[in-house]
């Protein structure tokens, strides 16, 4: 249910299928696109002629890495892991992704890690396609990443004082929803800030919360992709809003809360999928007129507040079996000390982290050069390039970018020419023009004698 018609919901089908949804703000609409995910489906899996029937799905492929590779290989020549893991693209998209990315390329702005089609288009549809204000967000996210060190915190930030905080801010991943999201939980009502700014600093908790969205887009989604055969790209997340009222509203948890928003919704843009606010009171309600004043109305759209009487709206969307019995559910975890400390999930499932190892190896391998339909597999678990032979490479189809390059050059080519026959031009006006200013002259001297 909403409170005081402030938030309009829209519901999704399991698939994220369904037409484009709409708000209304003053009387006037904002296009709201679907789910990322209803543009992105896996290719289905084509079945080795070799395969006998009982030997199908992905367990099978997870027992023999060879046949990962050819199964990778079959669903496209030379595909890296992010091109099979995000599928066909949508036409209605793929054009101006396009130009987004020769917009870019032509600025030098492009970078091989970031120029994949799935993180354009997330920049893309947070700016509701205008591509002027995607290039400027997309811009301020590299300089961003390097300013702020991203690449440096996903390999050598150690977060010590994790469980630490773990007990005095209860949040966590666990799980999937019905159609294979991750699920992430926090108990807001549950955060002792005294405690957390003790074993640890807001800078040292933003850098830890940066980590986790990096392990989100890079492991947490890949994984789900494959557990659940379609590609998978949000999460959809939990707040636990029992007993917060304006006295946890103080400075520091505003200062919190803004700076990981404004990451959020600035630098991993269109990632989240649904939010539940749970456990709702009066007094929630209250503040939750304050905090809204910091989402953007995109955000707004796809969150959910609900009082005590919950669990009717997320079994819709969440299997109990992935639901921790404190919010309805049947799981406990117990083997791990309770389920915000679990990081339950397919991408702690060592079968699928094979899978993206192996994948990655390809995809290593093609950027080395490396292109031949069957590679090794120990070469490619190994990470090892080796040169191959390259008496096929005639016939491969040239990347997009290098044939944009190679437009380019020849455009600029013509241009160069066409400006080298202008300057001629002009040089002998300037000739013709000179030598009329000395008949000129010649003719003024003669009229002085």
């Amino acid at each position: 249910m909403n409170y005081d018609g402030e938030i309009i919901i829209h519901g999704d089908s399991e698939e994220g299928e369904g037409s484009t949804p709409k708000k209304y703000i003053g009387g006037k609409t904002k296009s709201m696109h679907p789910p990322l995910e209803s543009n992105w489906v896996l290719p289905a899996e084509k079945q080795d002629k070799h395969r006998s029937s009982t030997n199908t799905g992905i367990n099978k492929l997870l027992i023999y890495p060879k046949k990962v590779q050819r199964s990778l290989k079959r669903i496209g020549r030379s595909k890296s892991m992010k091109n099979i893991l995000e599928g066909t693209p949508d036409p209605k998209y793929e054009e101006i992704v396009n130009s987004f990315r020769e917009l870019l390329f032509l600025e030098g702005q492009l970078t091989t890690k970031d120029n994949d089609y799935h993180t354009l288009l997330r920049f893309l549809r947070m700016r509701d396609f205008d591509v002027t204000k995607s290039r400027e967000m997309f811009l301020n996210y590299l300089m961003w990443r390097q300013d702020f060190g991203v690449d440096a915190i996903t390999k050598e930030f150690k977060f010590d004082e994790f469980k630490e905080v773990k007990q005095c801010y209860p949040h966590g991943f666990h799980g999937v929803d019905k159609f294979g999201r991750p699920i992430y939980i926090e108990q807001i009502g549950m955060i002792d800030l005294n405690a957390l700014l003790q074993v640890t600093t807001i800078e040292r908790f933003v850098k830890y919360h940066v980590s986790e969205q990096e392990k989100t887009l890079n492991l947490r989604y890949p994984a789900c992709s494959i557990a659940a055969k379609r590609h998978v790209a949000s999460t959809t997340s939990i707040l636990d809003v029992k007993g917060v009222g304006m006295s946890n509203f103080s400075k520091p948890v505003r200062q919190l809360f803004m700076e990981i928003q404004r990451i959020d919704s600035n630098y991993y843009p269109e990632t989240l999928h649904h939010l539940f606010i749970i456990n709702a009171s009066s007094g929630f309600r209250m503040l939750w007129k304050v905090i809204k004043a910091f989402l953007d109305v995109r955000t707004l759209a796809k969150i959910q507040v609900l009082g005590h009487n919950h669990l009717s709206n997320l079994v819709e969307l969440i299997d109990p079996s992935n639901l921790p019995r404190f919010l309805g559910g049947n799981c406990t975890c117990s083997d791990y000390g309770g389920c915000l400390l679990s990081d339950k999930g397919p991408w702690n499932n060592p079968e699928i982290t094979e899978i993206l190892q192996a994948v990655s190896a390809t995809e290593e391998m093609e950027n080395y050069g490396g292109d031949n339909d069957e590679p090794n597999g120990d070469a490619m678990l190994n990470h090892t390039h080796n040169v191959q032979n390259e008496e096929d490479t005639g016939n491969e189809q040239i990347s997009d970018i290098k044939k944009l390059a190679l437009e380019k050059i020849q455009a600029l080519e013509s241009a160069f020419e066409d400006t080298k026959m202008k300057f001629q031009k002009l040089e002998a006006a300037i000739e013709d023009t000179k030598s009329v200013l000395k008949e000129f002259l010649q003719y003024v001297e003669n009229m002085k004698i």
